[in-house]
């Protein structure tokens, strides 16, 4: 597919827009100045754009009109992506961002990401039980509620046969936060009374490791582009640049070979990043992230930056033609 034979002209990608100062210019310089640069370079427009700033004109059902900051877009010249976030300080915006989304896809418009699989990937454990039948198995998760009945400890059965140490996480954010030890049954109880103050959902697995090393593969319609490392730092118990984790690109490893295929039958998407841990003997089917970001390991090496650019444009260029394909069907 051209840049001549498409209409695309706008992607916007649907954002809460409560970061800081400070974390919004963390992460333009880590990736979303880049994308721009990247996307003008194939002839298009890359935007964070608040939920808030969609409107819809509907008094005719039949032919909506959309705005974006009240500026008219179309199907035709625009696309949205759209994964939930759902960081404490986003919560407000869950539930709008799903209604969002289902407007616009009954609108006519092309979502990367349908509403379904925002709700899917946003919690660990309908992920992996999605995934179940992955050629990598799965890591084996608990998922426990930290409501409001907690004090009645209903939840003991299932930790049970949780083997320990395990890792806890909150089932539906990011960025590897608010992960940590449970050493034992009082840990787990220690994490979920932490968890009630936000009635944070957690869920426990089996810990693989100090050493274990985070893989994440950049499916491009179909095709592995591009594998980045996330090893941990010294001391560290999990995979997180933020800890003294080094990244790095890398090629795909065979034994993920088939476990490719099947991520590109199972979800044929135009992007999807799928996260493997390896726990030095073998892997296992972490999560999959239909928007993951793509990160450069070493903005000081000419050939990093160069593979970073080259997968942000190809997830790009494969977003285009998806587009045009759903446009003339």
């Amino acid at each position: 597919m051209t840049q001549a034979t498409t209409t695309l002209r706008r992607m916007c990608w649907l954002f809460p827009d409560r970061e800081s100062t400070r974390t919004g210019a963390k992460w333009s310089a880590a990736f979303w100045q880049t994308y721009s640069e990247v996307a003008k370079e194939v002839d298009l427009t890359w935007e964070r754009v608040a939920p808030e700033a969609v409107t819809v004109d509907a008094l005719d059902p039949r032919n909506p009109t959309v705005y974006v900051d009240g500026q008219v877009v179309t199907p035709a010249d625009t696309l949205f992506l759209t994964s939930l976030y759902s960081l404490p300080y986003q919560s407000p915006d869950v539930f709008n961002q799903l209604a969002l989304y289902s407007v616009l896809q009954q609108a006519g418009f092309y979502l990367p990401h349908p509403p379904e699989l925002a709700v899917l990937c946003n919690d660990k454990l309908a992920t992996i039980l999605f995934l179940s039948d992955c050629p990598v198995p799965p890591i084996p998760s608990v998922r426990i509620g930290a409501g409001r009945d907690l004090v009645y400890d209903e939840y003991l059965p299932t930790i049970r046969n949780l083997p320990y140490p395990a890792l806890a996480k909150p089932s539906a954010w990011c960025a590897s936060r608010g992960i940590n030890l449970a050493r034992d049954s009082h840990d787990v109880r220690g994490l979920l009374s932490l968890a009630q103050g936000g009635d944070t959902t957690l869920v426990f697995q089996p810990y693989l490791g100090q050493r274990t090393v985070d893989y994440r593969i950049y499916l491009i319609d179909g095709v592995a582009r591009g594998v980045l490392t996330r090893t941990p730092g010294d001391g560290a118990p999990y995979t997180q640049f933020s800890t003294g984790g080094s990244l790095g690109f890398t090629d795909v490893p065979a034994e993920l070979t088939e476990a490719v295929e099947y991520f590109a039958r199972k979800l044929p998407m135009p992007y999807l990043c799928i996260d493997f841990l390896h726990d030095g003997h073998q892997f296992w089917l972490s999560e999959i992230e239909p928007d993951g970001s793509i990160m450069c390991p070493d903005p000081s090496s000419a050939d990093v930056v160069r593979t970073q650019r080259d997968l942000i444009r190809a997830r790009f260029v494969a977003y285009r033609d998806a587009h045009a394909r759903a446009m003339s069907a």
